[in-house]
């Protein structure tokens, strides 16, 4: 299939887990999907392909619980986003908990609007941006401390050099820097962001001195990344990227840190794990990224299961 006409429909839920191996998607973003998917339609007209369902929030977790996905942990990273998250916990208290943070690659927007970016990608300047960081940072805190019962995490944050850039290096760590201060500081864990920044990351946090609960989101370091994270107490989050082909060091990371340092998650409406890759992401598809980790540590489905979840609540609290 050409990419022009890439299939971008729902994938077909996987089988159920157990009802005593149910898992949290511990990074999504719940709240994009449906817009996601809307965008997904226009396209498809403008291709003249067929449209695909476009489902609310509380479709979405119910598809999840279905299949054993029982609750998530949904990411607010800009600053017009950030009670977007928050509100979803609000409304869906027994299944939704909020992570809440400026993206690396917004933090150096805020206020900066020279910064240019890497070439062939130009940066998406919007209104918002005029405000300047220290402002945003300081609208994450306050929310934060306003919603305890809510907020569980700070995050995504990090460094991305492969959308921004060397130029606005040391902006995205200055920022890097602040959101590890105030987890620390609120005693809440801290989701990272790492694109292209291994080194960087790695350095600031040790630097600074990592919160004690510090998730490598989407992890996609090697396995020397791996030892690293390890010997410093670090939690790997395995996305859908772990289970595709040429990924062996990602899903061989996991066994070097231990399954009670790892945990899952969809990164929806991005990473759809195989045998779907290319089409649009949802809480539901966890247990197919749970399948490819299990056959890659030859362990049972339901143990890696019950392994990640008792991680995640140990993590969050949730």
């Amino acid at each position: 299939m050409s990419k022009k006409h890439r299939d971008r429909s729902w994938a077909p839920a996987p089988v159920s887990l157990p009802a005593d191996a149910q898992v949290i998607d511990n990074h999504t973003h719940v709240a994009s999907v449906v817009p996601f998917s809307e965008t997904m339609n226009h396209e498809a007209v403008s291709k003249g392909q067929p449209q695909v369902p476009v489902y609310s929030v509380r479709e979405l977790l119910d598809q999840a619980a279905a299949v054993g996905v029982e609750g998530v942990i949904d990411c607010g990273c800009e600053l017009p986003h950030l009670m977007t998250a928050v509100d979803m916990a609000i409304e869906h208290p027994d299944r939704v908990h909020a992570a809440i943070a400026i993206h690396p690659n917004e933090s150096v927007l805020h206020g900066h609007r020279g910064v240019p970016g890497p070439d062939g990608l130009p940066v998406r300047y919007k209104p918002w941006h005029d405000v300047p960081f220290d402002e945003a940072m300081a609208e994450v805190a306050r929310i934060a401390r306003a919603h305890p019962r809510q907020v569980v995490a700070i995050g995504e944050t990090g460094m991305d050099l492969f959308r921004t850039g060397e130029s606005a290096k040391e902006l995205q760590r200055q920022a890097f820097r602040d959101h590890i201060a105030l987890a620390k500081e609120l005693g809440l864990a801290l989701q990272i962001h790492d694109r292209d920044a291994h080194r960087e990351v790695i350095d600031t946090l040790l630097a600074d001195g990592a919160p004690e609960r510090t998730v490598f989101h989407s992890y996609s370091g090697d396995t020397d990344m791996a030892q690293i994270a390890k010997e410093h107490g670090w939690y790997l989050s395995m996305s859908g990227a772990s289970s595709y082909k040429g990924n062996e060091s990602i899903r061989e990371s996991a066994r070097i840190v231990g399954l009670d340092h790892v945990m899952v998650e969809t990164d929806a409406p991005y990473l759809t794990p195989m045998p779907y890759r290319g089409r649009t992401n949802a809480p539901y598809m966890i247990p197919y990224t749970l399948q490819a980790l299990a056959d890659h540590l030859d362990m049972p489905l339901v143990d890696v299961a019950r392994a990640t979840r008792e991680t995640t609540k140990r993590v969050y609290g949730v």
